[in-house]
């Protein structure tokens, strides 16, 4: 059996997963042995791990299994424990490979792919494209190509799943020395929106027709799928396109971009940061961009920024129901998609025109099927698993 690292890094983070996988697994197949999440690296690091039984500890400034938690650690400390750490149990030492979420695969890549010094290369060259992701996902492939240089490692791509849209849907109304250069709609959460394909026949009984998956967390975005395939999404050349965020704004007008820069006199660095780091959720309730703090505010101004997010998400389902040609199904995934029942219930309201309805005691448990007994829509609540998926592609690319 394959012992699969994955690691999921992001600017103060860094997830991580190990699974065995037998010979030709399935995507259900693949044995979860633990996962775990470094949060607040450089500043106030914590860990959480999880192992497969689904028992959960959280380590703060204290000694954990992989060490001491200092307030100060950093990525290549974390990784460079977490090596340590599997390499001292004999039952998880043999990592055969390690896979890595990658926002950007560019034009280029559309499948998983095999890194070796060209291929990083050519991912670093995208950099420009996800200023604030990229960087992040490729720094661990750097440091374990020094730390352990015969340990195969794959990229599992973002922006792969999308690659199905029609060029339609892709393309920007720009002048086509542009468009023709690679500025077009790419499309991210892709492994996410990959995974919940993969498993919504089981639950729906078949073929899944016309889906709209709500990846909603604290980045956020929808995903038209028909018959199995990415026709639409509300990303585009980035990952601050789309749907309001935690603290992105998602769409604007570009006009008040060129406000901010011109009359205002914002630097391009300074509206960079505005647009993704003090916007959405955080900026419209001056509050937080968590939408549990936010839900348990009394705040008007969160209840505004709430409002917001909802008006947003129904107005986009719109857009891309048009693109569908209509709805079989809706699903909700990613942290407040899974978890907030309240903004489920006011997305699935706004989509009556739909035909959709609410079981509000199924919602209000979380259940799998949270669709009224009259409801012309499949309404589905329906945990993502970015890890596994990583794990299998990383396994079957090793295979092919």
């Amino acid at each position: 059996m394959n012992e699969i690292l994955v690691i999921n890094s992001g600017s103060s983070s860094l997830k991580f997963a190990l699974f065995g996988v037998p010979e030709g697994a399935g995507l259900d197949d693949l044995q979860m042995r633990y996962r775990g999440h470094f949060a607040g690296l450089g500043s106030r690091a914590r860990l959480t791990l999880v192992d497969a039984a689904g028992r959960r500890r959280e380590y703060s400034g204290s000694r954990t299994p992989l060490g001491r938690i200092a307030a100060d650690l950093d990525h290549d400390a974390a990784l460079s424990r977490l090596l340590a750490w599997i390499e001292a149990h004999p039952e998880l030492a043999d990592v055969t490979a390690v896979g890595h979420r990658i926002v950007h695969g560019g034009r280029e890549h559309c499948a998983p792919l095999r890194l070796d010094a060209a291929r990083l290369a050519e991912l670093e060259a995208l950099v420009p494209l996800a200023p604030l992701h990229q960087p992040y996902g490729l720094a661990p492939v750097q440091a374990l190509k020094e730390m352990r240089p015969r340990l195969p490692q794959v990229a599992c791509f973002d922006t792969a799943f999308h690659v199905t849209q029609p060029a339609v849907a892709q393309t920007f109304p720009l002048p086509r020395r542009f468009t023709t250069s690679g500025m077009r709609r790419y499309g991210f959460h892709g492994l996410s929106y990959d995974y919940i394909n993969r498993t919504l026949p089981r639950w729906v009984g078949g073929a899944t027709g016309r889906t709209l998956v709500a990846h909603l967390g604290n980045g956020a975005s929808l995903c038209a799928i028909r018959d199995g395939a990415s026709v639409a999404s509300t990303m585009g050349f980035t990952a601050l396109d789309g749907l309001m965020m935690g603290t992105r704004s998602g769409s604007l007008d570009p006009g008040l971009v060129l406000h901010l820069i011109l009359e205002r006199g914002l630097s391009a660095e300074r509206v960079q940061h505005l647009l993704y780091k003090e916007s959405g959720l955080l900026g419209v309730s001056g509050i937080s961009g968590d939408m549990r703090e936010l839900l348990a505010s009394p705040a008007p101004e969160a209840a505004e920024a709430i409002e917001l997010f909802v008006y947003r998400i129904v107005r986009e389902i719109g857009s891309l129901a048009a693109a569908l040609g209509g709805l079989d199904h809706l699903v909700f995934t990613a942290g407040i998609g899974e978890r907030a029942a309240p903004v489920r219930a006011a997305v699935v309201a706004g989509c009556g025109w739909l035909g959709a309805t609410l079981d509000p005691d199924a919602n209000a448990t979380d259940a799998v099927s949270i669709a009224g007994p009259d409801s012309c829509v499949g309404v589905w609540v329906i945990p993502t698993d970015e890890e596994r998926m990583i794990a299998w592609h990383t396994a079957r690319s090793l295979a092919g």
